[in-house]
């Protein structure tokens, strides 16, 4: 059961008693004699069960149930129901007095613990209640978990912030090293890539002097051609057969050397030319992969430039992360001390609040010990009592059979005067008893007396004998009629025992009913006494119910033990003239789980009972003033007949 912050005081004073109640098990058979001697306990039955429910209607403006700001077990929330189902809880002291004003069945209670009833009003405190106190620790139980909570999540940030920084040293140290292997490998890229521009610029120097070569071989190239040209038209014209003139033998041999001047010539103007080409080509060929080596350069350097850019960003992160971390360090060693200090504080409520409980328990068990001294002071009156009362009957009984005079008559007449002197008395009675012994006992029919009553005496002897004998057959016969009797007996009130209190929850919902034996030790002497509270009312006895309660629950009695000891039929008249239509609905539910194994005749005038019937019976005048019996038949029930 845990109440709201704020309500603790107004759940206890409305549980009363209830709130040092004792939770388990109860053994209808056992709990009596186990309690007979202990101080006044209450017992809440968890075996019972029972749901969450709430009175018909809202509660008075301004107030709200008290079972709204509790949170209950599954085990007690049927009987903390019915303790608290007519209980409000009211802001103040005024606002409880105009609910119960409007209500009169409701308790109002306020935060304050005052309890406000119909013409009744409870206040004060008696100290800390185990209701308040079990909040009270569960209160500091909570906040001192909060706490430690607290610190093993700081702890796990600081350890966790320790680890960061160190793995950020770690990480920075690594970029450190990371960016001087860089350096130095920027410093030998750059040095590679000069060495290589240089080579560049000398293979550009030889591609443009091998070209200009290569421009002047073929402008000797195209001279020696033109020259090669003209020396075989020339030659041509001179070897050619159809000429007029025959030729000069001198310039054919000047045009053969110059032909063959030609044409070496020519042949060296192609090897250069071929020479110059290949030149060009090595160049160009040189050329393009120190190009390509060039650019590959530029991007190992531009790599080189983001991966620094790279490491100088997680050299800075890393810096960063240390400067936080040593912050949070500080910051949760601060958050640590503090928790420390609210846990040796939370720790030291702890014990202040079970020391209080320690001594509350030590307080009421002084007061229960007190209470079963003057319980067992007050069980030892009555014994004394009950004893003398029995004294006094044994001595009138006794007085009325020796003397044959009746105890009023005795003390009517017999009574001594004012002037009785008991001392005067007793010698008067000596002095009689002494001439009554000197008279003696003469008998002259002795003899014949004897005789008879000898022969008396073996004829009542005999008879006596009889008598005996026939008593003790008797008392065989009492003993296996009481053992039969006390079984069934016992099997019954078992069987009854334990069906009235469900039939009493069917006809009044949320109440309480049970059955008690006044002598448990010895059930074929034993009364019973019943024990009823409806819904919302907390007196039990039957004398201070209503007419209709008195009736329902005399029909639950009756029904108990016809559900115990089930008949083919039964006889109800007018058995609801007195209740009203709400308890007519539930008292016909329940007559239609009896017809279900037996046939009802019900005598009524209520109209709902007439709904459920399978046949009605009438008797009416007709109008000659001849009466007439009339049977209608309705709709059959589901299941086992009734009228």
């Amino acid at each position: 059961m845990k109440p709201e912050k704020g309500v603790e005081k107004a759940l206890a004073a409305a549980l009363g008693a209830h709130a040092e109640a004792l939770a388990g098990e109860i053994d209808a058979e056992s709990i009596a004699g186990e309690l007979r001697d202990a101080s006044r306990a209450v017992v809440v039955d968890t075996s019972a069960g029972g749901r969450a429910w709430r009175l018909d209607g809202a509660p008075p403006a301004g107030t709200t149930w008290l079972l709204d700001h509790v949170t209950l077990e599954d085990t007690v929330v049927g009987p903390i129901t019915r303790l608290l189902v007519d209980v409000v809880l009211a802001d103040n002291e005024s606002a409880a007095r105009r609910a119960v004003g409007d209500d009169p069945r409701l308790r109002a209670v306020t935060p304050d613990g005052i309890v406000v009833g119909e013409g009744w009003l409870a206040a004060g405190s008696g100290g800390a209640s185990s209701v308040e106190v079990a909040a009270q620790i569960e209160a500091a139980a909570l906040e001192l978990e909060d706490a430690q909570r607290q610190l093993d999540e700081l702890s796990g940030t600081f350890e966790g912030a320790k680890i960061a920084a160190e793995e950020a040293r770690v990480a920075a140290a690594s970029a450190k090293a990371a960016l001087k292997e860089h350096d130095a490998q920027a410093e030998s890229w750059k040095r590679d890539h000069q060495r290589l521009v240089k080579q560049a610029e000398q293979a550009t120097k030889q591609h443009a002097s091998a070209a200009k070569q290569a421009n002047e071989a073929d402008i000797r190239l195209s001279g020696r051609e033109k020259a090669l040209a003209e020396t075989r038209d020339r030659l041509s014209r001179v070897e050619r057969p159809d000429s007029d003139e025959e030729a000069d033998a001198t310039a054919r041999d000047e045009a053969n050397a110059a032909l063959n001047q030609a044409r070496s010539e020519e042949m060296e103007a192609t090897l250069a030319a071929r020479s110059a080409q290949q030149a060009v080509d090595n160049v160009a060929g040189k050329g393009a992969a120190l190009r390509r080596q060039a650019e590959h350069e530029r991007q190992a350097k531009a790599r080189h430039d983001a991966a620094m850019a790279r490491k100088r960003a997680q050299a800075e992160l890393a810096q960063a992360v240390a400067v936080h971390a040593r912050d949070l360090a500080a910051r949760i060693a601060e958050s640590l001390e503090r928790a420390t200090q609210r846990r040796d504080t939370l720790a030291a409520d702890v014990k202040q609040l079970a020391a209080r409980q320690s001594q509350a328990r030590d307080k009421v068990s002084a007061l229960r010990q007190q209470l079963n001294r003057l319980g067992d002071t007050s069980h030892a009156a009555d014994i004394a009592r009950e004893q003398a009362q029995v004294r006094i009957d044994e001595a009138e009984t006794k007085i009325v059979e020796q003397l044959g005079i009746a105890i009023d008559d005795l003390l009517a007449d017999y009574t001594p005067a004012d002037d009785f002197d008991e001392a005067e008395e007793k010698k008067r009675l000596k002095k009689a008893e002494k001439d009554l012994a000197a008279l003696g006992k003469v008998n002259p029919l002795a003899l014949e007396e004897y005789k008879a009553l000898e022969e008396r005496y073996s004829f009542l002897s005999t008879q006596l004998a009889d008598v005996v004998q026939a008593r003790k057959d008797l008392a065989g016969v009492i003993e296996d009629v009481d053992k039969q009797i006390l079984q069934l007996f016992t099997d019954a009130w078992h069987d009854v025992e334990r069906e009235f209190p469900r039939v009493f929850q069917t006809l009044f919902p949320g109440g309480e009913a049970r059955l008690m034996l006044t002598d448990p030790a010895d059930m074929l002497t034993t009364g019973i006494e019943i024990e009823a509270r409806p819904p919302g009312k907390k007196v039990k006895r039957l004398s201070l119910l209503s007419g209709g309660e008195k009736s329902l629950t005399a029909l639950a009695m009756l029904v108990a033990i016809f559900r115990a000891r089930p008949s083919p039929f039964y006889v109800l008249d007018e058995v609801e003239a007195a209740l009203d239509d709400v308890n007519l609905r539930r008292l016909i539910a329940l007559l239609e789980e009896l017809r279900e194994d037996s046939q009802l005749i019900v005598i009524t005038h209520q109209k709902p009972t007439m709904d459920v019937a399978n046949v009605l019976y009438g008797v009416t005048m007709r109008g000659d003033g001849v009466t007439r019996v009339i049977s209608q038949r309705m709709n059959p029930a589901p299941r086992g007949p009734a009228e």
